[in-house]
C-alpha cells in the first residue's frame, strides 16, 4: 500500500463542526447520572430545602433575647417565608415545564446559598426577614421542579418521595439545628454554614443530571401568575385541597407557636425543647407516609382527618389543663404525634389523588398549585395567631382557638370526601364497567394512580 493511500482524507471545517455535537453528546452521556442517582439527588435537595426552612425555629428564642422583639415578630418572620414561597410558586412554579428542571434547580440552590450567607451575617430583624424571603423564593421555585423531576423518573417512587421527603427534611432540620445550637459553638451561625456547604455541593450535583423535559418556548408567559388546572384534575383537587390546607395549618401552629408553648409547659429555655414539637409532629408524619404508602387513597384521607381531629383535641386539652404539669406536657406531645399522622397521610393522600390525573408536562404546575394551598394554610393562620397572642387572649387561648379552627377545617374536608364518595358510587351504578382508576389516562399502573378506593 502506498504512502498516499495510507494517509486519511482531509476533514473539511464543515465536517469538524458536524462532529462536535456528537462528541459533546458522548461527554454528556459519560458525565450523566443514572435514574437511581438522579432520584437521590432530587430527593436530597427537597430534604435540605425543607430542612433549612425549619432550621431557624429553635433559634427564634435566641434572636428574641438578642434583638428584643415580640412574639408577633416571630410569626411575621414565619409568615414572610410562607408569603415568599407562595409568590415564587405562582411566578416560577410552572417554568420548569418550559425551560427544564435543571436550570431552575441550579438557580434556586444559588439563591438558597445566598440566604444562608444572609443568616450567617444577620444583625437584626431586617436581615432575618431578608433571609427568609430569599429562602421562600428559592423553595417555591424548586419544589415544583423537584417533585415533577422525581415523577418524570419514576411515577410510583416519585409520588412516595414527594410525600416523604418534606416531612423528613422538616423534622431533621429542626432537630439538627436544635442540637447544633445547644451543644456546639457559634449557635446563630454554624447551622447555616453547614447548610451553605450542602447547597453548594447539591448545585454541583445537579449539573450532570439528565434533563427530563425538552425546552419549549413561552417561558415568560409561564411566569404570569394564574390559577389554572387541567380539567382532569379539578375534581380531585376540590377533594384534596381542604385536607391539605388543614394539615398544613396545623404545621403552622407547631412551627410558629410550638417553641413558646413548650417553654410555657416545660419551663425550660432549652432550644432543643423549643424545636421538639416540630420534630415530633413532622417525624410522626414521615412515619405515617412510610406505613401507609400501600393504603388506598380514600382510606388514607379518612385516616388523616380522623387522626387530625383526635390529635388536636388531645393537644388543646393538654394546653388548657395546666401551665406546667407533667400530664399536660405528655398530652401535648402525644397529641402532636397523633396529629402528625394526620399531616403525613393527608399530604400523601392529596398528592396521590391529584398528580396521576395530569400529563407529564403539567406536573410542575399542578404540584406548585397544591403547594400554594399548603403554604396559604401554613402562613395565614400563623400570622393571625401571632397577632392574637399579643392583642388577643394570649398564647394559651390563641392556641386553643387555633386548634378548634383546624378541627372545623378537618370536618369540612370530611364532608367533601363523603360527598365525593357518594358521587363515585352513583357513577359506578350508572357505568359499572368504568372504575375511578380506569378513568385516569391510560398507560399508568393502578398502584401509582392514587385510587380513591380503599
Amino acid at each position: 500500500m502506498s504512502r498516499a493511500s495510507a494517509t486519511p482524507p482531509p476533514v473539511s471545517p464543515v465536517g469538524l463542526i458536524k462532529q462536535l455535537p456528537a462528541h459533546a453528546a458522548a461527554r454528556r452521556r459519560i458525565l450523566s447520572l443514572g435514574p437511581k442517582a438522579s432520584m437521590g439527588v432530587l430527593a436530597s435537595i427537597l430534604i435540605s430545602l425543607l430542612g433549612s426552612s425549619s432550621a431557624p425555629t429553635p433559634l427564634y428564642a435566641i434572636y428574641q433575647q438578642h434583638w428584643g422583639f415580640s412574639p408577633i415578630t416571630v410569626t411575621v418572620v414565619f409568615g414572610v417565608y410562607a408569603v415568599a414561597v407562595l409568590s415564587s410558586l405562582l411566578i416560577f412554579g410552572r417554568i420548569s415545564d418550559q425551560v427544564g428542571r435543571r436550570p431552575v434547580l441550579v438557580a434556586a440552590l444559588i439563591v438558597q446559598a445566598l440566604a444562608m450567607v444572609v443568616f450567617i451575617t444577620a444583625g437584626g430583624v431586617g436581615a432575618l426577614l431578608t433571609a427568609r424571603v430569599l429562602q421562600g423564593l428559592s423553595a417555591g421555585a424548586a419544589v415544583g421542579a423537584l417533585g415533577a423531576g422525581m415523577l418524570d423518573i419514576d411515577v410510583r417512587k416519585g409520588g412516595f418521595l414527594n410525600s416523604f421527603t418534606p416531612m423528613l427534611g422538616t423534622a431533621s432540620g429542626v432537630f439538627a439545628a436544635g442540637l447544633i445550637v445547644q451543644y456546639l459553638p457559634a449557635p446563630t451561625r454554624l447551622v447555616y454554614m453547614v447548610l451553605l456547604g450542602v447547597f453548594v455541593l447539591q448545585a454541583l450535583a445537579v449539573l450532570p443530571l439528565n434533563e427530563t423535559v425538552s425546552r419549549k418556548p413561552g417561558a415568560l408567559a409561564r411566569m404570569v401568575p394564574e390559577f389554572k388546572l387541567p380539567r382532569s384534575a379539578r375534581a380531585s383537587v376540590a377533594i384534596a385541597a381542604p385536607v391539605m390546607f388543614a394539615v398544613w395549618a396545623l404545621n403552622g401552629l407547631y412551627g410558629a407557636l410550638g417553641p413558646a408553648l413548650t417553654r410555657t409547659l416545660v419551663h425550660s429555655t432549652s432550644v432543643v425543647w423549643g424545636g421538639l414539637p416540630v420534630f415530633v409532629f413532622t417525624g410522626s408524619a414521615g412515619l405515617a407516609v412510610v406505613m401507609l404508602r400501600n393504603a388506598g387513597t380514600r382510606t388514607m384521607m379518612l385516616i388523616s382527618i380522623a387522626t387530625l381531629i383526635v390529635g388536636v383535641v388531645i393537644t388543646v386539652l393538654s394546653i388548657a389543663s395546666g401551665s406546667g404539669g407533667t400530664p399536660s406536657v405528655i398530652g401535648f406531645f402525644v397529641g402532636g404525634a397523633i396529629s402528625g399522622v394526620g399531616f403525613g397521610s393527608g399530604f400523601q393522600g392529596g398528592i396521590r389523588l391529584v398528580l396521576p390525573r395530569v400529563e407529564p408536562h403539567e406536573r410542575a404546575g399542578v404540584l406548585s398549585l397544591l403547594y400554594v394551598v399548603c403554604y396559604v394554610g401554613l402562613g395565614v393562620p400563623a400570622v393571625i395567631a401571632g397577632a392574637l397572642v399579643v392583642h388577643g387572649g394570649g398564647l394559651v387561648q390563641t392556641s386553643r382557638e387555633y386548634g378548634i379552627t383546624v378541627i372545623v377545617l378537618a370536618l369540612a374536608a370530611l364532608m367533601g370526601l363523603v360527598r365525593s364518595g357518594r358521587h363515585a358510587e352513583r357513577m359506578s351504578v350508572i357505568q359499572p364497567e368504568t372504575s375511578l382508576v380506569e378513568a385516569v389516562p391510560a398507560g399508568r399502573s393502578q398502584r401509582s394512580e392514587g385510587s380513591l378506593r380503599s
